[in-house]
């Protein structure tokens, strides 16, 4: 008992930093994760990629004036994240090209500028800082931050969310039978941008879609239904985040990759195992050709 307590419990127990991470990465799984499987559904994965690079010009500007300060980056990379995000919507819908290409233009510009402007005046450090984030850094300031992101989200969710499950499955049905379609797809978007600005204090531009997709993509297959396809995402993130802290404590290692890299385990695991996974399709498709 007392070796599991010192594998499994004594991290958290004994120091304030690992308290204040555990707290913010679960947070962050709550808000992200639940997101992350309107993305998949809605067949835009690789769009919450995108974004989390969007935001990065914004968070950019806001060390430039300020330092690593949380207020200020925040606000700036949300900012950059819904001009890129309304514009690269705005370009899908009222023009011929669709919604990947606009997007994959508008974040490429994004990393580059950020990029830039962080290289203007910060070191090497710094730029690593920005684009992976430090977890076990969080503090009140950054907690209060992601608990009012994750409120939002939540609630977003539950107003909207026959809406959003009506556009995954059939986006053109949902704006022929009611004026919200347009209005969701813009609100979604704006979540998924938040929950990647909260996700940037703990885990950087490069990693915060990580939790966001991994746990989604992981649960899928699991359930084919919304509702348990996003709580499974959820403890699957939940799962991750502490199993990746207690690695980083016990390892030596970055939290926030063995953060991601732990909801990877747990992705390969469920293709192999899942309800729905490789073996079972297999094993599936055996008893057919010998019944």
């Amino acid at each position: 008992m007392e070796f599991l307590y010192g594998l499994f419990i004594a991290p958290f127990a004994d120091f304030a930093f690992m308290q204040r991470a555990l707290f913010g990465s679960l947070m962050l799984s709550l808000g992200a994760c639940p997101v992350g499987v309107f993305l998949m559904l809605r067949r835009m994965s690789l769009s919450g990629d995108a974004m989390a690079h969007a935001i990065l010009p914004g968070a950019a500007a806001g060390f430039l004036l300020y330092g690593l300060e949380i207020l200020p980056m925040t606000v700036g990379g949300l900012i950059a994240g819904i001009i890129v995000a309304l514009g690269a919507g705005a370009v899908s819908r009222f023009t011929i090209q669709r919604e990947d290409a606009s997007m994959a233009a508008f974040y490429l510009i994004s990393l580059a500028v950020g990029v830039l402007m962080v290289s203007i005046r910060g070191s090497s450090v710094d730029l690593m800082h920005v684009l992976f984030g430090t977890v076990l850094a969080l503090n009140n300031e950054a907690l209060i931050l992601i608990g009012g992101i994750v409120v939002v989200t939540l609630v977003s969710l539950a107003i909207f969310w026959r809406a959003l499950v009506a556009e995954c499955l059939d986006p053109l049905f949902l704006r022929s039978v009611s004026c919200m379609g347009s209005p969701v797809h813009f609100i979604f978007l704006g979540l998924v941008v938040l929950n990647l600005v909260g996700g940037f204090q703990a885990l950087g531009t490069l990693l915060s879609v990580g939790l966001m997709m991994l746990p989604a993509a992981a649960a899928r297959f699991w359930t084919v239904r919304v509702e348990p396809m996003c709580v499974l995402a959820v403890l699957i993130g939940f799962a991750s985040c502490i199993a990746g802290l207690l690695l980083s404590y016990h390892a030596s290692l970055p939290s926030g990759p063995a953060i991601i890299l732990s909801a990877g385990v747990v992705y390969f695991c469920s293709i192999l195992f899942g309800s729905r996974g490789a073996l079972r399709a297999r094993i599936v498709h055996h008893r057919h050709r010998t019944a």
